[in-house]
């Protein structure tokens, strides 16, 4: 599934292709995809022809894009007289969605689910930009949907985004701020995490305390802050969770430099390029290679492979040693 970074990729390239620009025709080839848009398909392109999208937003691994509509469709109320949107497109990649911005004169994906027509415009020279977005998804884990648009609790912005609004669906807001948003608060994340009664990781991999932190990003993560992923919570101080939460920041900052972390043809950006950060892992998916940090040392440590929530866990066990019988 696309971590932080791989749906920051997308939002990041989306944003500079659609913000502003009006959807002139939605296209379901497989209704299985927008199957969370309880009103049916039908509602779903009654409410989308003619909408103006404002924005493309992410918090954790979850994307939408707030949408002004000038004619209201009876229950469902587009904007405020102020113009505020309220309602948005959610888009969840799930396991293999891809949203990618395509000529209309290019031949149709494979698993093209979903196609939206997208009002004329121009890059900054003057080059036309495409005019069709296209959920393509092999696996049909995820889909598209309208959701409502909610203040968010604390008046921050709903998430990363170019406008900022404080606003949040109603399907995110139970998702905890990632360590790339500028409201990301350290104190509220040491509180909760020591109040946890769990490992480390499976504490990174909750969404409701920090989001965006997947498996993989988690295990680069407690390599760089030298933690063991069985660690538990209530021993960790407060300067082995910054260390930690800076460790998480600074590998998801260098992964967005590369464009994500590709490992088959499943996850791409809205141009359909692979990432290639995979090239760049300390210790996710190296066992039996060396330890970069012990081999700098003149060690010969190999990373290892420990079983963990039926996936994968990998670290160096010189570095990151194993807490002794279950505490640190």
């Amino acid at each position: 599934m696309p971590e932080l970074p791989e749906v920051e990729v997308v939002r990041r390239g989306l944003a500079s292709w659609v913000r502003g620009r009006t959807i002139t025709g939605v296209d379901i080839l497989d209704p299985r995809s927008v199957r969370r848009h309880a009103a049916g398909p039908e509602d779903l392109v009654g409410n989308l022809e003619g909408a103006v999208v404002t924005d493309v937003v992410r918090r954790g691994k979850f994307l939408w894009m707030p949408l002004v509509e000038a004619s209201v469709v009876d229950a469902v109320q587009d904007a405020d007289d102020d113009g505020v949107p309220r309602l948005a497109l959610m888009a969840h990649l799930g396991m293999s969605g891809q949203l990618l911005m395509e000529d209309p004169h290019l031949p149709d994906e494979k698993h093209l689910k979903v196609r939206f027509t997208l009002s004329p415009a121009v890059t900054a020279d003057g080059t036309p930009m495409p005019s069709e977005l296209r959920f393509v998804d092999q696996r049909i884990f995820g889909g598209v949907f309208l959701t409502d648009l909610l203040p968010t609790p604390d008046g921050a912005p709903g998430g990363l985004s170019e406008t900022e609004l404080p606003l949040i669906p109603e399907e995110a807001a139970h998702i905890a701020r990632d360590p790339l948003d500028p409201a990301f608060s350290f104190d509220e994340f040491y509180a909760r995490l020591r109040r946890r009664r769990t490992g480390i990781k499976r504490a990174l991999l909750d969404q409701g305390l920090i989001s965006g932190v997947g498996n993989i990003y988690a295990d680069e993560a407690l390599w760089s802050a030298k933690l063991h992923f069985a660690r538990p919570t209530d021993t960790m101080r407060r300067a082995d969770a910054l260390r930690l939460v800076e460790s998480a920041r600074d590998v998801m900052t260098r992964a967005l430099a590369a464009g994500g972390t590709s490992f088959d043809s499943l996850y791409v950006n809205v141009n359909g390029a692979s990432g290639y950060f995979s090239r760049s892992l300390n210790a996710y998916g190296r066992e039996g290679e060396p330890c970069p940090r012990c081999a700098a040392a003149g060690l010969s440590t190999l990373i290892r492979r420990d079983s963990f929530m039926n996936r994968s866990s990998y670290s160096c066990p010189v570095c990151q040693p194993r807490p002794r019988n279950g505490r640190w």
